[in-house]
């Protein structure tokens, strides 16, 4: 009897396991084990995060998803200046760029840290446009929640809506040991899929072993980057994130006179942040155009004629943007000049993560 019951439990349990796997293979493409995203950590959570990332059903209408706003071939940012939201109404910003994020949840403006460079060594780093979110835990979240961007407005609904699809349990129950779908599995997922997404495998951190890897045009191009021009005070392109140590820092970079957004100050309240902007990553930004926080800028070619010539001089320009009488200077960066800077810049694409398989569509019909 005991042997019976125990063949009949086998049965259910392989039963059940052709069930899961049948209804995996249906909609989406994924491993039976998943890959590394993260060393010794259970591998299942990001890549259920990977799902979430990509499923339009995270939206109010099933129109668009996280991947939507961040597509994995222009850099994990958008080839356009404003994205479409779920009912093709465009979004506010352009679309940063999010690899290389972290943000654990400190409080930074608590202790009274407001200068230009935001961060808490070893606690995380603002996120937004605007340093208007800490924890990526809530950071994912807030486009769900946009009225604008993904149309969703009750997050216990939209765990509720899951529910219903039939991929989703197995995966939950391989990420957090339960079936059980909540808000904040669904934040821990998302984020731990994002967080792995890494940006460290270009030419430029090549040529950190092999200076060979580089040519001369672009040697040139990072000697003026880090020298004469001193472009790397603010973006920090050796850190192995890409980021000036953890936030990337905030400035106002001159872009106009007076700003129709007012970018960091709308967090703060300060009128001193007026016009000033979370300064992104340049890893992979030949892939993230257009530039700038509305995207006013197409080319690379005109982000370098602006601050070459045209930089305006607002009151909160950035200092390291000022020349000697307190205005803004003219770099007067020379064709050639810009040439180099631009094949510079290329050296630091990471063609790795913009085309890896653990960080594209798991989804068979997308």
């Amino acid at each position: 009897m005991k042997a019976f019951i125990t063949i009949i439990v086998a049965s259910a349990l392989l039963s059940c396991k052709k069930e899961e796997t049948t209804l995996q293979a249906t909609f989406l493409d994924l491993p039976s084990e998943p890959p590394v995203y993260f060393v010794e950590t259970n591998n299942h959570i990001p890549q259920l995060g990977r799902v979430l990332f990509y499923d339009k059903a995270l939206s109010v209408n099933s129109s668009v998803s996280c991947a939507s706003c961040h597509k994995q071939a222009f850099g994990f940012a958008d080839q356009t200046a404003f994205s479409q939201g779920f009912d093709n109404r465009p979004t506010t910003r352009n679309s940063m760029p999010i690899q290389n994020l972290d943000g654990f949840g400190f409080d930074l403006f608590r202790f009274g840290i407001t200068g230009d460079n935001r961060f808490f060594p070893g606690f995380g780093q603002l996120l937004f446009w605007d340093g208007r979110e800490q924890e990526l835990n809530k950071m994912v979240l807030r486009p769900i929640l946009n009225h604008i961007e993904m149309g969703t407005t009750d997050i216990e609904e939209l765990a509720a809506k899951l529910n219903t699809l039939p991929y989703y349990r197995p995966l939950f129950k391989k990420a957090f040991d339960s079936e059980q779908i909540t808000p904040e599995r669904i934040s821990d997922a998302l984020s731990s899929f994002i967080r792995s997404i890494r940006s460290n495998n270009t030419k430029f951190d090549k040529a950190q072993v092999d200076k060979a890897q580089l040519s001369a045009q672009e040697l040139n191009g990072k000697s003026l980057f880090f020298e004469k021009y001193d472009c790397n005070s603010c973006h920090q392109v050796q850190t192995p994130t890409g980021y000036a140590l953890f936030g990337g820092g905030f400035a106002n970079i001159g872009l106009d006179q007076e700003y129709k957004d007012n970018g960091l100050s709308l967090t703060t309240g300060q009128p001193s942040d007026a016009g000033k902007f979370k300064i992104p990553s340049l890893r992979n930004v030949l892939l993230t155009a257009p530039y700038m926080h509305d995207g006013r800028f197409a080319t690379l070619e005109e982000v370098m004629e602006h601050y070459s010539e045209n930089m305006s001089d607002h009151p909160n320009l950035d200092i390291r943007l000022k020349d000697g009488s307190g205005h803004a200077q003219k770099m007067n960066i020379s064709p050639s000049e810009k040439q180099a800077l631009i094949a510079f810049l290329n050296s630091l694409t990471d063609f790795q993560a913009v085309t890896d398989l653990k960080f594209a569509s798991p989804f068979k019909n997308q």
